[in-house]
């Protein structure tokens, strides 16, 4: 049995990863091709291409690289219906993913397409669902809450949890181990800051968060600063952060023990919005969020958004205690006193908001990697 996978941005390479081990785990004999990053590589599949091609976002940031991505999408197209795959499985990333996926499905409608992440059509843009369904045939779902959107809009879906639950939750001998290494005193508070991963946000997210920084120094001038970020980023985050008035601890490609005891040592994180904030749950780690885009991006997505956070552990436990800063209010002065809060003990009602969440997201069930692997199979 043979899958082709596409996957364009670090946490699509993760649930790619865990799919890509659940079907091992069920179909011994399974093979892999299709785009990915180091994850899915490590479970036995040889990229297309690079996937860092793809980690862009924002019709502003996407324009200077259209024609780039359109060869990318023809040739990744092509490469799938020569790969004589079961079925094509897109891994989040829409504005590429789905593009592939209708030049496959016009050349050849009897293959199978797969979906991993539902479109946030409960956020915004709701008719994506439905232009979906006609290029997708089914869906696997993070969120517990979007099945009944994909299957009214005509494709079958599976809630099949979220990958972040099946993490190892670090110890507080792991966590104090991670502080030991880095050379962080057990009493300095700790802000582990996690701009994103793709080029745009670091250049958008960096000032702000180095500004925010600065005034948390005035009131905590022990406070020590940890920075996870994908390999090649390092530099570009090395050169944005010379001028931070507390240098961070730069973690280059951190695996998943480190990032996890990263997160578990840290008092608070200021993080990009994102899935990130569901890592930072399963950990126990409360935290900020803070997002900026081109002001083009934010006036279109506000205008179309129908929620009032964009927050997945505020989503999810269904309350607003993570405090967020989008756009304009992605300002140093804002921010600063809601980080503050926490790593001065505020973050009590962040703790229950994050333990209903992971609970909701399929805590001590069956692994979702595993879950959707069952899915894919049952499907075809």
């Amino acid at each position: 049995m043979r899958f082709f996978l596409i996957a364009g941005e670090p946490s699509g390479d993760r649930l790619g990863a865990a799919l890509m081990a659940g079907l091992k785990a069920l179909r011994p004999d399974v093979e892999f091709l299709g785009v990915g990053g180091p994850a899915m590589e490590a479970e036995g599949l040889q990229s297309l291409f690079p996937m860092e091609e793809l980690s862009v976002m924002g019709l502003v940031e996407i324009l200077p690289k259209y024609r780039a991505l359109k060869r990318r999408i023809a040739e990744a197209a092509e490469a799938a219906l020569a790969s004589g795959a079961n079925a094509l499985i897109t891994i989040d990333s829409p504005d590429f993913c789905l593009r592939v996926a209708a030049l496959v499905k016009a050349r050849r409608p009897a293959m199978r397409t797969m979906h991993y992440v539902a479109p946030s059509v409960w956020a915004w843009r709701p008719g994506r669902a439905a232009k979906m369904a006609r290029v997708i045939d089914h869906v696997l779902a993070l969120l517990p809450f979007e099945p009944p959107y994909m299957t009214a809009a005509g494709m079958s879906c599976d809630f099949v949890g979220h990958p972040v639950v099946s993490e190892p939750v670090a110890s507080a001998d792991q966590a104090q181990a991670f502080r030991a290494a880095q050379g962080i005193a057990p009493e300095a508070p700790l802000v582990v800051a996690l701009p994103g991963s793709r080029r745009g946000e670091i250049a958008r997210l960096i000032p702000a968060f180095g500004d925010t920084l600065a005034l948390l120094a005035k009131d905590l001038p022990k406070l020590r600063v940890v920075l996870p970020t994908p390999r090649h980023l390092v530099e570009t985050v090395e050169q944005s952060t010379k001028a931070w008035p507390v240098p961070p601890v730069i973690l280059p490609a951190p695996d998943l023990a480190t990032r996890t005891a990263c997160f578990s040592a840290a008092d608070a994180a200021l993080a990009a919005s994102g899935t990130v904030s569901l890592e930072l749950a399963a950990q126990g780690c409360p935290m900020v969020i803070a997002y900026d885009m081109a002001p083009l991006t934010l006036w279109l997505m506000r205008r179309m958004a129908r929620i009032d956070t964009v927050t997945l552990v505020n989503l999810v436990s269904e309350s607003r205690v993570v405090p967020e800063f989008i756009g304009p209010d992605c300002r140093a002065h804002k921010i600063a006193p809601a980080l503050l809060a926490l790593l001065r003990g505020g973050a009590g009602p962040q703790a229950e908001a994050m333990a209903v969440t992971m609970e909701r997201l399929g805590r001590g069930a069956e692994p979702p990697g595993l879950r959707a692997a069952a899915s894919v199979l049952a499907h075809l």
